[in-house]
């Protein structure tokens, strides 16, 4: 054999070794991608559920009524009578999620007089049930003005429900 037919084996036999050696170095792993996908949440007021404060005298001093999450008046400072109710919420969405709610802590009723601040309150939604239902309620505190003009008074407010 001659020396350069020597010389490519050996050369070839290095390479290999060297290629096999780096070969036999290499590790694998595996990995799963995953998805967790959730119903549209959706929230809405039950019809014929305002927050209502009812029919409020004024008798020339401030005061505060509250209603509470229950619908049920409760502290009134000044007169009142007539129908109170709280604002009810549905929620629906994926079954034993947990969700936040957000709901302002106050809401300004305007009217033809000067504007008055009610102060929320309202009851836990944490998780919705295994239907993949769940419901809360807002009551509040509102602040009448000792020399508030009669009218109506109204103002809007708006909650949020949501996966954490």
């Amino acid at each position: 054999m001659s020396k350069f037919v020597k010389a490519a084996l050996a050369s070839s036999a290095l390479v290999a070794t060297v290629m096999g050696a780096n070969a036999a170095h290499a590790a694998t792993a595996t990995a799963e991608a995953r998805a967790n996908i959730l119903e549209e949440l959706t929230v809405s007021k039950d019809a014929g559920t305002d927050l209502d404060f009812g029919t409020i005298v004024t008798d020339g001093t401030a005061g505060n009524v509250v209603v509470g999450n229950d619908g049920v008046r409760g502290t009134c400072d000044l007169i009142c009578s007539g129908t109170t109710d709280a604002a009810d919420f549905s929620v629906t969405g994926s079954a034993s999620e947990a969700v936040t709610l957000t709901v302002p802590s106050t809401v300004s009723l305007t009217g033809p007089g000067a504007a008055m601040t009610a102060t929320l309150s309202s009851t836990a939604l944490t998780a919705l049930d295994a239907s993949g239902d769940g419901s809360f309620s807002v009551g509040g505190s509102l602040a009448v003005n000792a020399a508030q003009v009669d009218g109506s008074y109204s103002g809007t407010f708006t909650v949020t429900v949501e996966y954490p």
